[in-house]
């Protein structure tokens, strides 16, 4: 009864039959099936069980109800379990009654049925695991339905033969649908686990809840992409950041082991500097600059010289602990597959049956797809390992700002950490990717070498020659690449240093024309870089290129395979198989150095990275709270790096001063309760919380009551007594939206003594034991500092019952404090209370007396003074409850109104065409041709090569051999070399094409910015800034050059393709138009939605780095009031912010990249179907040649589109990039046509004419109708309260905002017809804050390089800072830090006036400019300006009234307005608002 082919019940099939399936039918004996095919599904089952079983052990997402979906896989599971056991209890019974069955009848049914019970087991435990899609049963029920179909064909042909077996029918078929049914409904995902946060999240990503195939095959992902095809994505359209993802997650536990590692490495840092200050039994403050400067700088650079591997092991294990396991487990299981020539031997084979052809096909397109599923599935993979690396390190990176030394900071800059966190990160996250090339390229070369030598013999090892002897080339060039690399990093940095020092201190540039100065500075640094990048670049296509490699590869093999035996004959298939075979050896060549290079600028950024992260951290023994009677002890003789032996004791509620020279260490004395400074010896204890007031204020980018309440809690009776305490309420009622208004970056649109006065309240708020108070009187006006030490520091104000250390120059308040101690030199010299010092006749008496001699003492009049009733009563009358409720609760419009920082706006839909012409023009007409030209030169070389090597294997072959060998291998050797230099040539043009697209877009992009006004700075955050300078023109740099040489290569080379394939076969058309016009469809469909992502994922960058510069201006004041944990919070905040934009964007990559793999993978199946329909018409020659093209088609339409895709994603950049052309500029610098003569202006004359001035149009007035003349050589007094406009005068003079209404004319020009440069290098101010930038005094003092150092040298003499300068070390050329953080305040405000004696321009402006000196540098000061500017027009706007009573006449503002403006005796004798200004400051 047995069918031919069929075995009997009894025993196996004969080895004929096993013949006959293979070589003529597909037929698989019975035996075979029952076992073999039934039994690959179980197999799987239980080889995956015990490792999955103790993946769901350890990783329980919670418990799923009972569902239908999972009652329904459970009452199939156990219908067929019963079903199996039944078809096992039946061959029993049928045994039994004498019926002969094989052992496999009833081995396979119990099999099955023991496995059934297995899948309903993993059933119920993934349920209660939390499991909502199975891949492993999914893989199961596929193989089991794909195993089952194969018995029910059986079934079927037995049934057609009339062979009766009804229940093995019946149960076969019962069998094949339930277990189709199951796999169907495994395809469903059950519902989410319980107290799973997807239930309570109101965006979660969709990825979590996706089925099994959804998730490998990302289509999870294509309702984001639809709702960006639809409309303009926005931030709230994203998913919420999975747990996994986020900063709580990562970096603490990154930090944790970071901690471990580098322990040892940072406690050798404090004998390191022990050893410099350690003298025979004591440690004494050294006069000479000198040594100090030597032990600053030995710190600073310790870790910086020590070798990098030592220094970037710790954190190289660090993170390879946390995301290497993930790493490996992907990296094995990445590559599995390699194609094989099976299909081609069909080809040739004329006599093999159809089927296998068709099987072959299958079996490709199979093999394909499962391959396309682990590549994507690793990418993605790495992609995601590399955000949460890009999370860590960034935490890491931040959380190391908040606890670096002084040492430390002065060893980095801002626009370093932001290099840091963008640029080094990205060639981390790179690595990732790209670092499986260097194992798995030699592996792909071998296997390569192993085709060839079974295609071409012994000849196969020429290619090995070949192949090691250009290797050496490529690896030398990729290390003098890395020297390149690691130049291009450091020029970087420095220009991301020079520009956050611009944009932070625009105003002062401004003020002083020094644009021009600065812009050459920083594009000479751009210079550089771009020198060290094209070197880098070009050497980089030299590698990548290999324009050699394949051509002599190929023809040194033929050339040896047909010359060195004429009956080697070249035919189609060895010549096209070898090609394509040398083609991906080629390409793993090629991708070698591509992971190489990815190392080497992996390294680098790691080293720099390690040598961030191992710089001095502050330590905690520095000040401990272990006090008992004491709030404040420093004692034993405590030493720090600035001060000799200190001995100080504060008592609770007291009230001491420290007074002393510039540069005495009074701040220091500060920093040092602060833990600040490094302890060498002795003990600093404060007990309690601390409240800090900086002398230069700390403000953040934030509303004026986010930064009072700093973090705490709203109390709206504290907070009102503040703002009136602070003198806050009038300055509340100008802002637009009172409380609410929006502060700038660094305060940059409120006064100096605003500033001050909010650091003020902001300490007063937080209601600490002890207050630090760093001269926060300096910055304030008379009046204001006189309520302020009354209602706030006095004996009677709000802290009357806390501990107050306060440093100060006001000498009249010094009766009125408990004690004082005063400093010389970082010593004590003096300590006791005001009459005590007075009687001991000592250095305080001294300098009290010298100064009361001088009768122009300035005193605030305390308690018992009736004249400070008035002031009282006046802020007492302006600042009522109702009024600071109304301006802490504005209306919705007054919440924009004070809005001020605009934020990043992103554009939306596809990137315009208009930006592509732009970057395009910027490479130059030229150049765009002269590539265009290259690529089509390049791909006729390749055409003609072909072409040339078709002709040679398709030559007659006469009695074993081929004729014109010779002539064949002259001229495809010919060909090859001309290929080679065309496919060199066009790399190089297109990368230096880049290079000069780079500068002209830096340049544009910076003189943008710097002729923007003054307006566009206080609106623009400076993170948007950086984050154009840094990511943006990274990607300009890098990026977009790289993927544009892949685009045309690509393009070129499918037009190529297309006319070959088309000419050989024809048919292929009906595959190739249909491939092309839905590749193009994914494309759009994906493109809309992937560069919305890219824009927000930029916009959400911008805030990361200004939260980075913010920390890094105020870390001190952070660790002060013991904030760190947080701004680390707010930190973390941004960082996910941005790692929620990122990862739709890493997810979109890959949904296109599967789903054009898919696709190439169905043109390659249908090709080789194509070629099996037409195996008679084809000769395999032509058959070859159709499909190794047709195989290339599939990669090039897949890396076309990819490289398209990066370049839309990636031009934002350039589009972010020219936003700054269209915004508003200020007039320009110079006018050529009106310029003036170099000895204008001869007089000084100043006058006003009906001047208005409005800071922004929906903001009133600031200055009203002045009309006023000054004359030459007149000094000119500006007083008024805050507020009033003083400093609004010299920002309207200098046109840092425009009129209003009404004109200036100095000399009798109108200076809004005079360029903005013509009329600010004739006029110097000195402003309020004391400004200098990181470089050498020297180009400090004079940016322009104008004077010689003589001249320097007299002012720094007229200044009193010449002995200063030449006991520094390298004296002018002595390096400042940034912000010039290595001076004291006062110093740096002595070296502003340095500044302006060195201009000696015929007006001076003096913006409160001797706020931050003593009073005795301040008489200096007066006197050297009566006598060196005599010949100058002075205007002085001062807080102390003292210094503009010598004056020629005094202008007083109120409200904008004119109040008064007449002599002082003139004013005094009105007695009107001047005379109530001098009465206040206790003058009359």
């Amino acid at each position: 009864n047995s069918a031919p082919g069929h075995c009997k019940c009894q025993g196996p099939c004969p080895r004929p039959d096993w013949n006959q399936t293979w070589f003529i039918d597909l037929h698989f004996p019975q035996c075979f099936q029952d076992t073999v095919v039934a039994w690959i599904p179980c197999a799987f089952l239980w080889v995956v069980f015990p490792f999955y079983y103790l993946y769901l052990k350890h990783h329980k997402k919670g418990y799923i109800r009972m569902s239908h979906l999972f009652k329904a896989k459970m009452v199939l599971g156990f219908i067929l379990m019963l079903l199996c056991f039944s078809n096992l209890f039946f061959t029993l019974w049928e045994i039994n009654q004498g019926t002969l069955r094989a052992p496999a009848f009833f081995i396979s049914p119990a099999v099955l049925g023991i496995t059934m019970m297995l899948a309903v087991f993993l059933t119920q435990l993934e349920r209660q695991k939390g499991v909502q899609s199975s891949g492993v049963l999914l893989i199961y029920w596929l193989l089991s339905f794909l195993s089952s179909i194969v018995t029910v064909n059986l079934k079927i042909q037995h049934a057609m033969k009339l062979v009766s077996d009804p229940f093995h029918h019946i149960a076969s078929y019962t069998y094949s649908t339930l277990v189709l049914v199951e796999l169907v409904i495994s395809f469903f995902t059950d519902q989410p686990p319980f107290f799973s946060k997807i239930v309570s999240d109101s965006n979660p990503c969709p990825e979590a809840s996706a089925s099994f195939v959804s998730r490998i095959t990302y289509w999870w992902f294509s309702g984001l992409l639809w709702k960006g095809y639809q409309q303009p994505l926005e931030a709230e359209d994203l998913w919420s950041l999975m747990k996994e993802n986020s900063s709580e997650e990562i970096v603490s536990q990154l930090e944790r082991e970071w901690k471990m590692y580098c322990g040892r490495h940072l406690s050798r840092l404090q004998p390191f500097s022990l050893c410099f200050f350690r003298k025979t039994g004591s440690i004494t403050f050294e006069k000479d600059q000198q040594r100090e400067a030597d032990l600053t700088e030995a710190r600073e650079t310790q870790v910086l010289l020590e070798p990098e591997d030592c220094q970037s092991k710790s954190l190289l294990k660090v993170l390879w602990s946390m995301f290497g396991t993930y790493f490996l487990f992907v990296k094995f299981s990445a590559n599995l597959l390699f194609s094989c020539s099976l299909f081609l031997e069909f080809m040739k084979d004329q006599e093999s049956p159809n089927w296998k052809g068709y099987f072959y096909a299958g079996l490709m397109f199979f093999l394909a797809c499962l391959q396309t599923l682990f590549e994507q599935w690793y990418m993605y993979t790495c992609l995601v390992i590399g955000v949460r690396l890009k999370t860590a390190v960034t935490g890491l990176v931040y959380r190391k700002i908040l606890v670096m030394s002084n040492a430390a900071r002065k060893a980095t800059t801002v626009g370093e950490i932001v290099n840091l966190v963008s640029v080094d990160v990205q060639k981390l996250m790179d690595l990732i990717i790209y670092f499986n090339g260097i194992w798995l390229a030699p592996i792909r070369i071998i296997i390569c070498f192993v085709f060839l030598w079974q295609l071409l013999g012994p000849s196969a090892l020429t290619a090995v020659a070949v192949f090691f002897l250009l290797l050496p080339l490529n690896f030398a060039i990729t290390k003098k690449r890395s020297q390149f690399q690691v130049s291009f990093m450091q020029h970087k940095d420095d220009r991301a240093k020079l520009t956050n020092a611009i944009f932070s201190d625009i105003k002062v540039i401004k003020l002083y024309a020094w644009e021009k100065a600065f812009m050459e500075k920083v594009l000479g640094i751009r210079k550089q870089e771009l020198q060290a990048l094209k070197r880098s670049q070009l050497l980089f296509a030299s590698v990548v290129c290999c324009p050699f490699a394949p051509f002599q590869i190929a023809l040194v093999m033929f050339a040896v395979y047909t010359l060195v035996d004429e009956t080697h004959v070249l035919d189609a298939q060895k010549a096209f198989v070898s090609l394509t075979l040398i083609n991906i050896l080629n390409t793993a060549h090629s991708f070698l150095p591509f992971s190489i290079n990815a190392l080497v600028q992996a390294k680098v950024s790691l080293n720099r990275l390690a040598a961030f992260l191992s710089l001095e951290e502050l330590d905690s023994d520095n000040m401990n709270t272990n006090l008992l009677d004491t709030l404040i002890a420093v004692t034993s003789g405590a030493t720090v790096l600035c001060f000799g032996r200190i001995n100080l004791s504060v008592l609770e509620g007291n009230l001491l001063a420290v007074v002393g020279q510039v540069g005495a260490g009074k701040s220091s004395l500060l920093a040092t309760l602060l833990g600040e400074l490094q302890k060498l010896e002795g003990h600093v204890s404060v007990k309690g919380t601390v409240a800090y007031v900086p002398q230069q204020a700390w403000i953040q980018n934030a509303s004026v009551e986010d930064n009072i309440l700093f973090g705490k809690e709203m109390d709206d009776s504290w907070y009102n007594r503040v703002i009136h305490a602070c003198a806050l309420h009038p300055d509340l009622e100008t802002f637009p939206a009172g409380s609410r208004s929006e502060i700038g970056e660094k305060g940059i649109n409120i006064s100096g003594g605003q500033k001050q006065r909010v650091g003020l309240a902001r300490a007063v708020y937080q209601k600490a034991a002890i207050y630090l108070l760093d001269d926060p009187l300096s910055a304030v006006d008379a009046q204001v500092g006189q309520h302020i030490f009354e209602q706030v520091i006095g004996p009677n104000g709000l802290l009357k019952e806390k501990t107050r250390i306060l440093v100060t120059h006001t000498i009249s308040i010094l009766p009125y404090v408990d004690n004082i101690v005063v400093l010389v030199d970082g010593e004590i010299s003096e300590m006791g209370c005001y009459q005590e010092l007075l009687q001991k006749n000592g250095v305080f008496a001294d300098f009290l007396y010298s100064y009361s001699s001088a009768q122009e003492e300035e005193a605030y009049d305390l308690p018992g003074n009736p004249h400070m009733q008035i002031i009282c009563t006046l802020l007492n009358h302006l600042s009522s409850y109702r009024a600071i409720r109304q301006d802490r609760a504005p209306t919705a419009a007054s919440k924009d109104v004070g809005r001020l920082i605009e934020g990043e706006k992103t554009q939306h839909g596809r990137v315009n065409t208009s930006i592509y012409l732009d970057y395009l023009k910027a490479m130059g007409s030229p150049v765009c041709l002269y590539i265009i030209l290259l690529f089509t030169c390049q791909q006729t070389a390749s055409f003609c090569r072909g072409y040339w090597l078709s002709k040679w294997a398709d030559d007659p072959v006469n009695n074993g051999t081929q004729k014109h060998t010779e002539l064949r291998v002259g001229v495809f050797g010919v060909l090859g070399v001309i290929q080679g230099l065309l496919t060199w040539s066009p790399s190089p043009a297109v990368l230096l094409g880049g290079t000069i697209a780079s500068r002209k877009l830096f340049r544009q992009l910076l003189e943008n910015i710097a002729r923007s006004p003054m307006m566009f700075f206080e609106q623009t955050s400076i993170g948007n800034l950086l984050n154009r300078f840094s990511k943006e023109m990274d990607a300009i740099d890098s990026v977009i050059p790289d993927k544009l040489k892949s685009l045309l290569g690509f393009l070129f080379n499918l037009l190529e393709i297309y006319i070959v394939i088309v000419l050989a076969t024809p048919i292929a058309v009906v595959a190739i138009v249909p491939l092309t016009v839905l590749y193009a469809a994914f494309q759009n469909f994906y493109v809309a939605t992937s560069c919305q992502l890219r824009r927000l994922e930029a916009a959400s960058r911008s805030p990361i780095y200004s939260h980075i510069s913010e920390t890094f201006q105020g870390s001190g004041v952070i660790r002060a009031y013991k904030a760190q944990q947080r701004f680390i919070s707010q930190n973390d905040f941004r960082v996910d912010e941005n790692q929620r934009m990122c990862f739709p964007g890493v997810v979109a990559d890959r949904w296109l990249a599967a789903n054009l793999e898919f696709l190439g993978n169905s043109i390659v199946l249908f090709a080789a179907l194509f070629a099996v329909i037409n195996k008679k018409q084809l000769t395999p020659g032509i058959a070859a040649f159709s499909i190794s093209y047709a195989l290339q088609i599939t990669g090039i339409l897949n890396w076309m589109v990819r490289s398209w895709t990066e370049i839309e994603n990636n031009v934002v950049s350039v589009e972010r990039v020219k936003e700054y052309s269209t915004t508003p500029k200020e007039a320009p610098w110079t006018q050529e046509a009106k310029s003036q003569s170099q000895a204008w202006p001869t007089e000084g004359r100043i006058e006003f004419r009906n001047y208005s001035l409005q800071y922004r149009p929906n903001l009133e007035l600031a200055l009203k109708n002045i009309t006023i003349t000054i004359r030459g050589q007149e000094k000119i007094g500006i007083a008024g309260r805050t507020g009033a406009g003083k400093s609004t005068l010299a920002v309207g003079l200098l046109r840092l905002v425009e009129a209003a209404e009404g004109e200036i004319s100095i000399d009798g020009i109108n200076i809004a017809h005079i360029g903005l440069h013509d009329l600010r290098t004739k006029i110097t101010i000195i402003p309020q804050d004391p400004i200098l930038f990181s470089g050498s005094l020297r180009m400090n003092l004079d940016p322009l390089n104008t004077y010689c150092d003589a001249d320097i040298w007299t002012a720094l003499e007229l200044t009193q800072l010449k002995n200063f300068v030449l006991n520094l070390p390298d004296q002018l050329n002595y390096e400042c830090s940034e912000q010039g953080e290595n001076l004291s305040i006062g110093q740096k405000q002595l070296l502003c006036l340095a500044r302006a004696l060195l201009r000696k321009t015929k007006i001076l402006v003096l913006d409160e400019a001797t706020a931050s000196v003593d009073v005795e540098m301040d008489l200096h000061i007066q006197s050297m300006i009566r006598t060196q500017f005599k010949e100058c027009t002075v205007l002085t706007i001062a807080h102390r009234v003292n210094t503009i009573l010598d004056c020629n006449r005094i202008l007083v503002l109120e409200n904008g307005q004119i109040a008064e403006f007449d002599t002082p005796e003139k004013l005094m004798a009105q007695k009107g608002l001047f005379y109530r200004l001098v009465e206040e400051s206790g003058l009359v």
